[in-house]
This record gives structure tokens, sequence and C-alpha cells, in this order.
């Protein structure tokens, strides 16, 4: 079977934005309106929160937040979609950057009460880096908010892309009548409703069509009429090629809560939005359409399901065919592998997958094979690029809390260090356990899911570390010495690699100086 008809077939996107903008309940519209579920009843409701389809974790669903990304797939007019939803919240940024290098895409989602915030500069900055196409969803339009060409200003100033509306606002707020749909001349009527797909769609030749003097007032479509024309006179028509190169964003607006303005949003992305293309490995630029299997590993996930204790990778897969109970080559272990319940997802539920395609992502049950990062081949020696480490900005000590329990603790840090959550270091002497993580929340993560999937408590205990480097010489004699003399600022990654921990960057700056044969380095990028 020719690859070809499977990649055009395939949508990968993330949806990103800043906690709170709508980017799970966009996720669980786009399940509704593709089919994959039947009500937004799926969105259930307790004394204190909200849960949504994407967010499975139990923490998720007490805080009302998404702290892991969830992947999640489904049919939509011959198109097959895999969103990743990914975390919102800013202590959870390394999650969603490793995600952004397994997608061809994104629908990045803005408040309009808000407009764009800081969160939102930072991951524009990561699509920018992998010049990854965008699109922009303008959500909570039935409530007050900025005025529309005051948001598109501050769109192209803030996140450095020009933008072309592709749908129009018929007022706001109290005011909010609907949506013209530019790119298929439609007027979408608005109607709220959060549990079902009611959106009256109205199709007109163009703006002077009469048929628009039927639903909307004079005033109303005065106004439509004025903003479109000075929008056309600004913006011009969309260039799907300057979209594609990740240079310009259409715009899309709508209410997410109302599964208002999610069908133009979704009908455009499936014809503009990118396939599976090309990606690049240190050996060479691996392309969708070649025969041979190719993938990486972006994501690992213990206790997906906490009766089972499974541990699950999430692999992307870049060209060829991925097949059931087919021997793979683990690039870094050197060692062939075989998956016979490779995984397809809709959030927490999963069914058997016989083969997948580029673009799709399936999920390998792990017995500790797999690191983030991992490449998988059918023989050949590579190693794809662009998954981003952090230097941790908060520094925690592990302490037991339950001697009875320490091999369980031992095991979940081990595991929720390997997912990514935050990283560990190992201090000598005492074999001390340091987390290390970007956000405080990371540690009350940690800590949630070793009472509740591990049944372990520990403690932890904050120390005066706010900076690491990786070390690394070219003398290994010269590495053993700092290592020897500065031992209370050395400890150990998970791949054994010296890292060195400082106060501050006066700290660092003074050992740089000390030990000027020494390498210092931000990231672990160095090992790959």
């Amino acid at each position: 079977m020719s690859v070809h008809p499977e990649i055009d077939k395939r949508k990968t996107f993330a949806i990103i934005s800043h906690p709170d903008a709508g980017k799970t309940t966009l996720t669980e519209k786009f399940l509704l309106f593709g089919g994959a579920i039947n009500t937004a009843g799926a969105v259930k409701r307790n004394k204190a929160n909200q849960n949504t389809t994407s967010d499975f974790m139990e923490i998720e669903k007490q805080r009302g937040i998404s702290v892991a990304t969830s992947v999640m797939g489904f049919e939509y007019k011959g198109k097959r979609i895999n969103i990743l939803d990914t975390p919102g919240h800013k202590d959870f940024a390394e999650d969603t950057y490793r995600t952004l290098s397994a997608v061809d895409s994104v629908i990045l989602v803005v408040d309009s009460v808000k407009g764009v915030e800081e969160q939102t500069e930072k991951l524009m900055e990561v699509c920018r880096m992998r010049s990854t196409p965008v699109i922009i969803f303008i959500n909570k339009m039935d409530r007050e908010g900025k005025d529309t060409f005051d948001l598109l200003d501050e769109l192209e100033t803030k996140l450095a892309i020009s933008v072309c509306p592709q749908s129009w606002p018929i007022g706001q707020g109290h005011t909010f009548k609907g949506v013209y749909n530019i790119y298929g001349n439609q007027l979408n009527l608005f109607e709220p409703d959060k549990a079902k797909v009611t959106e009256p769609v109205i199709h007109v030749k163009d703006l002077h069509d009469p048929t628009l003097s039927e639903y909307l007032q004079d005033k109303a479509l005065d106004k439509l009429k004025s903003d479109l024309e000075l929008t056309e006179g600004i913006y011009g028509p969309l260039d799907k090629e300057m979209y594609q190169e990740g240079l310009l964003a259409p715009v899309f607006f709508g209410s997410a809560i109302n599964n208002f303005g999610i069908r133009e949003l979704l009908e455009t992305f499936i014809v503009i939005a990118p396939s599976p293309a090309s990606r690049e490995a240190d050996q060479r630029m691996v392309y969708a359409d070649e025969k041979a299997f190719t993938g990486f590993v972006f994501k690992i996930h213990a206790n997906l399901d906490p009766k089972h204790r499974d541990r699950i990778a999430f692999l992307r897969i870049c060209s060829g065919k991925f097949e059931r109970n087919k021997f793979y080559f683990n690039t870094r272990l050197n060692k062939k592998l075989k998956f016979s319940n490779p995984m397809d997802f809709m959030a927490n539920d999963k069914t058997l997958v016989e083969e997948a395609w580029p673009g799709d992502v399936v999920g390998l049950y792990d017995s500790g094979n797999f690191k983030i990062g991992d490449t998988l081949t059918e023989g050949e020696e590579l190693q794809f690029k662009g998954i981003p480490s952090f230097s941790p900005e908060i520094f925690k000590e592990v302490e037991n809390r339950d001697p009875l329990k320490t091999k369980q603790l031992e095991k979940g840090i081990q595991q929720l260090t390997e997912e990514g959550v935050a990283q560990l270091f190992i201090q000598q002497p005492g074999n001390r356990k340091i987390v290390g993580a970007v956000g405080a929340l990371q540690f009350e993560v940690i800590n949630f899911r070793l009472e509740h999937e591990y049944g372990a408590k520990c403690a932890f205990r904050p120390l005066s570390f706010s900076r690491s480097s990786w070390i690394t010489a070219k003398d290994k004699k010269q590495l053993q010495e700092i290592i020897q003399r500065r031992s209370a600022h050395i400890a150990l990654d998970k791949d054994g690699n010296a890292v060195f921990l400082a106060d501050n960057d006066w700290a660092i700056n003074l050992a740089k100086r000390d030990f000027p044969e020494i390498e210092f380095h931000l990231t672990s990028e160095f090992k790959k």
C-alpha cells in the first residue's frame, strides 16, 4: 500500500494557550464536532470543578488544570485528526515544549478578555523556532472583551507574526450575534448551547447577498460590511504558503464553551493545515513518504491506568508504516524491541493499533526501556533532533515520610522524573535525591501522584540552589578534580552525568574562573 494517501489524510497538531484561555474546552469541542463524543456532557461538574475528556489524571480533575499532555485521535470528513492537548500551566512548560516537537501545526487559543498573556508569548517563541504553522482562535467572544482590531494589533506586536482574519465577530459580549465566515462565505448565528452542536449556518454569495438582511439588523450589517472592508484592506486574502511557513496566522473568533465558531475553524484547518512532511535527524533529513519506518518518543507516562500500573511511551511516527508485533531498533540502546499491544488514544480510553502512519501517535507499553527522545527505526542509526531540556530553577531534597514504603518511593520518583515531570539528581555522600523543577506546582503534582499511584509519602525540603549546569571536560582527570573539590555542589543526573548546582550566577561564574578547562552547559543536549 502506498504511504501517500495515509500521509495526506493526517493532520497532527497541538492546542496551546495560557492557562484558563479555554484550550482544553476547545479540545473537547473538536471531539464533539468530530463525533468522537456525543455531547459535551463529558464536561462533568462537581462542587469545585469541571472535568473534561482530556483531563484524566485525578489531580487535574481536582485542580481544574491540565498538567499532562493528552493524545486524542478522531476522523472528520475523510481526515484523521490527531490532537495533542498540552498543559497550560507555566510550571509544565517543558512538557508542552516537548509536545511541540511532535506536531506539524498548532492552534493557539487567546482569551478575548485578557488578550495575549506571558505564557502565550513564550509558547509562540517555540513555534517560531521551529517555523511551526499557527492558527489563532480568539475565544470567549460572548464576554465583554477587547476591541477586535486592538486584539489583532496586539497579536501581531506581541507574538511577532502577521495575522489574517478568516472569520469576523458580529458584536461582542451581550451584543454578540455570531460570526461571518470569510473563508467560506457563511453567516453563523450565535445560539448558546453547551451540550450539543447547534450552529445555524446561512450560506451567502458575499456580503451583498440580500439574505443577510433577514438575519441581521441594518446597523449590525452595516458595521459588519464596514469592518470587513477595512479588514480586507489591512490584511488582504489568506496566503496559504506563508501560513505553512509559519509567517502568517489565520485568525478565527468564537466561544468554545458554547460550541460556537468551532466548525469553521475545524473545516478551514483540515484544508490548509500541513500533513506530515519531513523531520530533521542528526544524520540527515527524514521524509514522511520514505518506505522505512522511523519515529521518536516525546513523552512517557506512568500509571495512565492506575489499576494496571502501566508505563506508556508516546511515539510520534515520522516515516513509513508502523506495524504491531514487528521488531524495531532502539538506536540509543542498540537493541531491537517488539510491541504486541500498541495503543491508540482518546484521552484515557485506549484501542489496539495494528498499523499506524506518519503523523500518528501510538502508545507503547514500556517496561523501562524508553527515555524521552529515543528514536526507533528499522535498523538505521538515526537520532531525531528537537527534544528540548531545561535547567531547573527550584531544587528540593526528597525526604521519605514512610520508611516502610521506601521501595515504592524509589520507584515513583524514578518513573515520574523519567516522564519529564521534573528532573532527578543524586548527590553523594548519602545517595541524596534532589528534584529540580521549573515551577512549584510540579512538586505538588509529584507529591499527589506518589501518594495516590504508588502509596508513598514524602516531603520536599527546600535547598538554596537556583541554577544548574551540566559539566564536561576533555580530560577526565580535570572533571574528577572539580567533582572532588566542589562535592557539595555536584550531583549526577538520571544518566550519570555530572551537574554543577549553584545558588546564583556569581557562584557559577566563580567555578568557571577556578576551573577554566571545564565546560558548563545549560541543557543536556551536549550528550546527543
